[in-house]
């Protein structure tokens, strides 16, 4: 699906964080927009090499102490991209992150023809962004959403992504969350791609509920 200009609800506020909410590794997130069960899919890196479902596209990405270890590859001249070929429409997932030396860490979303939205996080918070069509010169990137709040990058966090319909809800357990609605983000996705610029991003505890039954 295309993005062009259709229908946009965007929810234009700044959101700060509370200053005593307390980050932690795989934390426990009560989602806005789903009801879930038990995860349809999920990965404690408790093996030495990253499985058939993974795909590395860009940058350097290992298993090391049971952790996802990303850093981007100077040669490549592009961001550290992973994919977690896990196609959907309707989903959540959650994962814990610690930036580390990372100037950012991207959780990006794609539907079959190309980029669609996705959720940008460095060390002074977060934005919900839709992404350019590359195919139409006219088509710009959207913020739908932004949160301002400090983040320790030798913290741990946990990240939870909502996707229902039109809809889409991002949330850290320190309490920053974005929400924003566009009728793009009502398609199918080919799977969650991680990016990262820097030298070392951390990644663990990563679940996915698919709700597209």
């Amino acid at each position: 699906m295309m993005l062009k200009s259709t229908f946009c609800f965007c929810l234009a506020v700044m959101v700060l964080a509370p200053a005593s909410l307390q980050a932690e590794k795989n934390a426990t997130l009560k989602p806005a927009l789903v009801k879930t069960g038990q995860p349809t899919q999920s990965e404690s890196f408790d093996q030495k090499k990253l499985g058939k479902q993974w795909a590395v596209n860009k940058g350097e990405w290992t298993v090391s102490e049971d952790l996802l270890v990303g850093k981007e590859l100077p040669a490549d001249k592009h961001a550290a991209v992973l994919t977690w070929k896990l196609p959907h429409r309707n989903s959540m997932l959650r994962c814990s992150f610690q930036l580390k030396d990372a100037k950012f860490f991207h959780l990006s979303l794609n539907h079959p023809k190309g980029h669609l939205f996705r959720v940008m996080i460095d060390k002074n918070g977060m934005i919900l962004r839709t992404d350019k069509d590359k195919k139409d010169p006219k088509s710009k990137p959207i913020t739908l959403a932004k949160a301002q709040g400090k983040l320790d990058p030798n913290q741990w966090y946990t990240l939870q992504l909502e996707m229902q319909g039109d809809q889409v809800v991002a949330q850290l357990d320190n309490g920053l969350k974005v929400a924003g609605q566009h009728a793009s983000l009502d398609s199918q996705k080919t799977g969650y791609r991680f990016v990262l610029k820097g030298d070392t991003l951390l990644l663990d505890d990563m679940a996915v509920w698919n709700l597209d039954d």
